[in-house]
């Protein structure tokens, strides 16, 4: 028995849903239309609103294109729609780079085939902001659904490598030889880092590059447990590194010579610790609270780190305010302001060969054990807690009301909490004695989850501190509830 279409709810990074469940053409009219409207009455000065429009290589994500460009073209919205498939990043830049009022990308990232999604992008080519997408949600069955064919279909990748290439010196990477292989996942990414660096004359091998709407039969987010394709190629040749993409290429991992994952966390340290050194980019780093704290430990001059919740739409926020160079968050989404206030994974599989280009190494695995060095390791886990009680949003709220001293021994030096769009405490951060000790704890809005996350000062710290976080929880709810 098919399930019932879920109510259209927007997330931290727009809408996600069951193909031919949730995302239909019905639903995806609906949103477009409700878009249209969004569009009409905000930039209301504007005879005819722009928009450009992409899609991934999901089942069905051209039509639903295809058809969210028809909607819009029948409201007066001047619409240019991909004329294949690309990335998110390729989207967002062009959207701030063809002055346009707005985009939109049908994607579901890095979630299983089965799902597909919509993503609104700003006319500064970065994520729609919390105020936005909750006007747009409004609007939803607000209007009749109106369609035509009157728009037109362009090629956005050209541009958009161009102005990539623009940005990397390959010279270093290019006269020592580096060689790297690239797994696109089978996602919108494609063969596009192997075909810029092709031109660089930069070797590279690119494994499950033809884009598949079932990602080959893995779920398409680089992370440690879906990159054993990925780590067998490595072993048999004679690589620098390893790259992969997501489902639409705006989060990227990596892949050490030795076959090692390297992890988000480790990664933002080095890229960070990189690009503050080259001297190129002015400005602060924000950073998502699950991040780990030793970026707080390294050489940052004048910078500040701004820290915000987790969503890549609170760093874009950040970056519009002006004042920051750089933003990243856990789950491996990376951006650079002077490029667009938006994840690519893209520019920063590029600027990884960059920074080992110009080091004295020839593979990353040199380059990380020297910064580890440095640096420390990085010791960090989460969980993700399945809670289906009715009371989910309201556990942080109480929980910091009535903060304790302590957890796991840990003497309790600070707090942050973050907010829900409706005012709701959906976020607390804990910081702990020590080096880089702390608790996140976030109540998802969208799904029965509670989330966990920690860092500690050794490899076993992490366990312990998860597991006090969630006793923690535990207790105190059953002393507010009387038992």
């Amino acid at each position: 028995m098919a399930s019932s279409p879920s109510k259209i709810v927007f997330g931290t990074d727009g809408w996600r849903g069951i193909i031919d469940v949730d995302v239909t053409n019905k639903s995806i009219a609906l949103i477009a239309q409700a878009f249209a409207d969004h569009l009409l009455a905000s930039v209301h000065k504007i005879i005819s609103p722009s928009v450009v429009i992409g899609f991934d290589g999901r089942r069905n994500s051209q039509q639903f294109a295809s058809l969210f460009a028809r909607v819009l073209a029948g409201n007066r919205i001047k619409v240019v729609l991909s004329d294949r498939i690309v990335p998110t990043p390729v989207l967002s830049w062009s959207v701030k780079a063809g002055g346009y009022n707005a985009g939109v990308m049908i994607t579901a990232s890095h979630n299983p085939s089965k799902y597909s999604g919509v993503k609104f992008k700003g006319d500064y080519g970065g994520p729609f902001l919390t105020e936005d997408t909750k006007k747009v949600e409004a609007r939803i069955e607000y209007n009749l659904v109106q369609t035509t064919d009157n728009f037109s279909e362009r090629n956005l990748l050209s541009d958009y490598i161009t102005a990539i290439t623009e940005k990397i010196d390959f010279k270093s990477a290019r006269k020592k030889g580096l060689k790297v292989i690239v797994d696109s996942m089978g996602g919108a990414g494609g063969r596009l880092i192997e075909d810029i660096l092709t031109k660089q004359k930069i070797e590279t091998v690119t494994i499950q590059g033809e884009p598949d709407s079932d990602f080959y039969g893995r779920s398409p987010e680089p992370i440690d447990k879906n990159l054993g394709p990925l780590k067998e190629e490595m072993v048999k040749g004679d690589f620098a590194f390893g790259i992969a993409t997501d489902g639409d290429s705006d989060r990227v991992a990596f892949v050490l010579d030795n076959g090692e994952w390297l992890s988000a966390q480790e990664t933002i340290l080095l890229l960070t610790d990189h690009l503050v050194n080259s001297g190129l980019y002015d400005g602060d780093i924000v950073k998502t609270v699950s991040v780990t704290d030793k970026l707080y430990k390294l050489k940052l001059g004048d910078r500040k780190i701004r820290e915000v919740q987790v969503g890549f739409k609170y760093i874009t926020e950040e970056m519009l305010a002006g004042g920051v160079a750089m933003g990243f968050e856990e789950s491996g989404g990376f951006g650079l302001t002077g490029h667009i206030p938006e994840r690519d994974g893209i520019l920063f599989a590029m600027i990884m060969l960059e920074m080992l280009g110009e080091s004295p190494f020839t593979r990353l695995s040199e380059l990380v054990s020297e910064k580890r060095n440095e640096f420390g390791t990085i010791n960090y886990d989460r969980i993700d807690h399945h809670y289906e009680e009715d009371d989910r949003m309201e556990l942080l709220p109480r929980l910091f009301a009535e903060i304790p001293s302590d957890v796991a021994g840990f003497r309790i030096t600070g707090s942050s909490e973050f907010y829900s769009a409706t005012g709701i405490i959906n976020g607390l951060k804990l910081r702990l004695e020590g080096d880089s000790r702390w608790l996140l704890i976030r109540s998802s809005e969208t799904e029965p989850l509670l989330r966990f996350y920690a860092e500690g000062d050794n490899e076993t710290e992490p366990a312990a501190i998860l597991e006090a976080g969630m006793k923690l929880l535990t207790e105190k709810r059953k002393k507010d509830n009387g038992y």
